[in-house]
């Protein structure tokens, strides 16, 4: 072996483990403008959260506390609808071999469903919107070891802040200040997400619907090792 095939294979591999974190960063950051502009959207619509599931589980104690039953089943059946979105996105992607593209397209059926909700009872759309919400979160779990919400953003703000913690003692570990892109996504997709809802109420979940579609065609030029790695195990 030449003396410096080594040195040239690690080199090509760390571009690779740079680029293939870069993809993934950027997806994340796309699906989570995706999530934010859809809960905006379900926020104003629907009067529920559709991906922030801490605020429906609040909700949910001040109904109980109030013994408002309807507002209890409601927001019940909104939080597991997000878990049971959780398990199928797994489940799919898992039956699917870890492709991304089939996971995204379910969750733009789902999206163009709620979009489409003609009765004023709104519970089938919520339930809809909230299990693609859950799934999407099948689509990325990390990159490159770094664990990512993408529907929710209190656990990357706070491993952004205990990592900031850790840098001002001295540490200099990489990879807290990556946290601050869903966040940016999600904060990005909620004003998109509300500005829609202005124009076109229930039905700018069609926008979502788009966006989960532009997405899933994007996925299919991803290299299927970077999305094994992507996605859940």
């Amino acid at each position: 072996m030449l003396p410096n095939a080594l040195p040239a294979r690690s080199a090509r591999r760390l571009r690779l483990q740079v680029m293939r974190g870069r993809v993934g960063l950027g997806l994340v950051a796309a699906l989570s403008v995706l999530a934010g502009m859809t809960d905006a959207i379900g926020l104003l619509a629907l009067g529920d959260f559709v991906s922030f599931m801490s605020g429906n589980t609040t909700r949910l104690a001040v109904a109980i506390s109030e013994a408002d039953l309807a507002l209890v089943l409601r927001l019940s059946g909104a939080v597991l609808g997000f878990v049971a979105g959780n398990a199928l996105g797994v489940l799919l992607a898992h039956g699917l071999r870890r492709r991304a593209w089939p996971v995204l397209l379910v969750v733009a059926a789902l999206l163009a469903f709620a979009a489409a909700w003609p009765l004023p009872a709104t519970f089938p759309a919520l339930l809809a919107a909230t299990l693609a919400m859950g799934m999407i979160n099948a689509v990325v779990e990390q990159v490159n070891g770094l664990p990512i919400g993408l529907t929710y953003v209190t656990g990357a703000l706070s491993r952004f802040g205990r990592g900031l913690g850790r840098w001002l003692l001295g540490e200099r570990r990489n990879g807290w200040r990556v946290q601050l892109v869903p966040w940016a996504g999600m904060l990005l997709g909620a004003a998109l997400g509300a500005w829609l809802q202005q124009h076109l109420g229930l039905q700018a979940l069609a926008g979502s619907c788009a966006l989960a579609c532009v997405l899933a065609l994007i996925s299919r030029f991803i290299p299927r090792s970077w999305q094994r790695g992507y996605m859940p195990r």
